[in-house]
Parts: structure tokens; sequence; C-alpha cells
């Protein structure tokens, strides 16, 4: 009997390319990113197959960071507490880029022009505008928020592979390593003496201290405290 000719191959679709770079920069983060490694990812294509739906390698960057950025939970419009609000997001968007930590590593070197990080700065500039903020400077507080929030995920994120590499399991084998050092040196005795019963602080315990500072900073500089 004749056999038919064989199914067609299913086209690719730009979403299913973003989402198979997403994959590849979650396993590998953002040096495995490579139009090779995402076509393999896919399937049985060529990177050229991938130029179809996306103009360049710094293209699929921006289509994954903002459809990574989507993942982000934003309130539909300014609560009574701008602090709670501003908190959620710094919160949900640390969340987001401790599950991409490759985010954190790109996020700086491209334009955020993206529906997604766009919606999220518009409702950032709505929450402290409402507070009496000028436009320039809210824009300059959302600023802040984010190389705090990106940037302290990207330090966690570094301090958490090198940790895989020398086989480190969480921060107390860290401590005891470096008190080993510290008491053998005798240099330094208060070190030493803290290390000897540690109580490192998670990096998720740190973004919460340190966003109590970053908004009290903010509150002093909003217009109702400047006129007080």
């Amino acid at each position: 009997m004749q056999q038919g000719p064989p199914p067609r191959r299913r086209g690719l679709e730009r979403d299913a390319i973003v989402r198979a770079a997403i994959a590849v920069a979650d396993e590998g983060g953002a040096p495995a990113l490579t139009m090779s490694a995402v076509a393999r990812q896919l399937g049985s294509y060529t990177p050229m197959a991938l130029y179809r739906y996306v103009s360049s390698k710094d293209g699929l960057i921006d289509l994954m960071l903002d459809h990574v950025a989507g993942e982000i939970a934003l309130p539909e419009q300014p609560g009574p507490d701008w602090r709670a609000d501003l908190r959620a997001i710094a919160l949900a968007s640390w969340d987001m880029v401790m599950q991409h930590t490759w985010f954190a590593q790109l996020v700086h070197a491209r334009p955020p022009l993206g529906p997604n990080m766009m919606r999220r700065t518009e409702i950032i500039l709505q929450i402290l505008t409402r507070q009496g903020a000028p436009v320039d400077e809210a824009m300059t507080y959302a600023a802040l928020l984010d190389r705090h929030v990106f940037g302290g995920a990207l330090q966690a994120a570094e301090e958490r592979s090198m940790r895989q590499r020398y086989g480190i399991v969480d921060m107390k084998e860290m401590t005891a390593a470096i008190s080993d050092l510290a008491v053998a040196d005798g240099r330094y005795p208060m070190l030493s003496a803290w290390m000897a019963s540690p109580s490192p602080v998670s990096p998720d315990e740190q973004l919460e201290l340190s966003l109590i500072f970053l908004l009290d900073g903010i509150a002093a500089q909003l217009p109702a405290s400047r006129n007080r």
C-alpha cells in the first residue's frame, strides 16, 4: 500500500521560541543563551530558522525579559498604603528574579521598553505621584528601587553559584569555613566571636530589612515630609 506524505512539522511561533530561550537561561544562566541552544531546545530546528520570528539575539532577550516581568503581581491601581504597595511590588520582583536569575544579569543591558515592564513602572509612578512626588522624582525613586532589588538579586545569585561550586550547602558552612581562618589569624577577635555562634541572615531577610531603610528614605523626600 502506498504511504501518504510524512506529516508536516508544526511551524514555530514566537512565544514558543521565547519560552524555549527562558528554559535555556533558567538551566544554564545568561552565558548558556545562544541561538543554537534555543534551537536545540525546540527540537530539530536550525538557528537560522529562529530569525524568521525574532530579529536578533538582543531582540529575543528583550522578549524574554518582558515575558518574565509579566510574572510580577501588580495592583490594578494604587491602594491606601503606598509603602505596602511598593513593598509588595519589590518582593514580587525579587521572587521572579530568584526564579530567573539571568534576568538580573541582562536587564540593565537592554532598554526596559516591553509592555509588562512599562506597566510595572507606570504603577510605581502612580503610587509615588499620589504622594505628591513630581514625575521626575518618582522616576528616580523607581530606578532606585529597581537597582536595589535587581542588584541584590544578582548578588544573591552569584553567591549561590559560588557556594554550589565549592560544595557549600548553606551559610552556616560558609561562616564555619571563614571562622577557621579568622580564629587562626588572631587579629579579628570580634569577627571570631560572632562566628563562634553565627546567626547569618538570608538574602530574603536582608531584602526585607533593606526595603525598610529604602522606603524610609523615600518617605523623607516626599513633599508631606519636606513641608513639615
